[in-house]
């Protein structure tokens, strides 16, 4: 009975679109619980590479450390500051400005590793010289280890690919490693290292945490949202359908509809 109610003929087309409703809350539902469990298994990921104690990449600086993001890391060498670059619109305590990336080639091997310095303010940063920020000779850099960015977030721009003998691009959108290593006379590490504050180090650049939020987000309370709406849907359409059926009878046979009334009384 009521299959035949919700394909009859006036109903078709109202119920398909219903049918195709209920499909997209549902698969909104998944996809939020979906990234709930992908949210779920990247805070675990970065807490255990936190727990782990700090990786000498002095003498562990392997080809891919891709694994290894957000894992604390020591390691020595010399900044090779002629190639230096800034990652730009970056904000500090309301600030804006940008930050360092230096080249360091890691003590006792070939291996070059990117080293985000710390934060500098715009008006210096744009001026495209930074030598004031220069750190010659042997130093050793506590830090995190973080990964190439290859796609912008929504809103921040994309960065041109450099051209082979072309102008060098000094300010960059997104620390994308792979398109500054075209850029650079020898290879570099897939991942950087982010420099961690040091209560010796009170000067330019400002060394930063990187900011890390590992609750779960809204994506439970979204997916139960959505659940929610097709249960409504699901349960409300027939008993709205009902409703309307049982007024078009009453409409078309009001006498049937008053005899049985009275006699149910009497």
């Amino acid at each position: 009975m009521f299959l035949k109610l919700v394909f009859k003929r006036r109903w078709f087309l109202t119920t398909l679109l219903v049918i195709a409703a209920l499909g997209v809350l549902i698969r909104l539902g998944l996809w939020q619980l979906d990234r709930l469990h992908q949210r779920r298994e990247f805070n675990a990921k970065v807490v255990s590479e936190m727990g782990q104690p700090p990786l000498d990449l002095t003498i562990e600086a392997s080809e891919d450390l891709s694994g290894m993001q957000y894992r604390h890391a020591v390691v020595e060498g010399e900044y090779d500051h002629s190639n230096q670059v800034i990652l730009i619109n970056q904000v500090y305590q309301g600030k804006y400005g940008a930050r360092l990336f230096t080249p360091l080639h890691i003590l006792g091997s070939e291996k070059v590793i990117l080293v985000d310095r710390g934060w500098i303010p715009a008006e210096e940063a744009l001026s495209g010289s930074w030598d004031q920020y220069n750190e010659p000779g042997l130093v050793k850099i506590s830090g995190v280890i973080r990964l190439s960015e290859a796609k912008p977030d929504f809103g921040n721009l994309e960065d041109p690919t450099p051209v082979p003998g072309g102008e060098r691009i000094k300010s960059w959108n997104l620390a994308n490693l792979d398109h500054m290593a075209q850029q650079l006379p020898y290879p570099i590490l897939n991942v950087y290292l982010q420099a961690s504050p040091d209560p010796s180090w009170t000067q330019l650049p400002y060394r930063t945490e990187p900011e890390l939020d590992l609750t779960e987000g809204s994506h439970l309370s979204y997916a139960l949202q959505w659940f929610s709406f097709a249960a409504i849907l699901a349960v409300g359409y027939p008993l709205y359908l009902r409703r309307e059926e049982q007024g078009v009878q009453k409409k078309a046979y009001p006498l049937a509809t008053s005899s049985n009334t009275e006699e149910s009384v009497s």
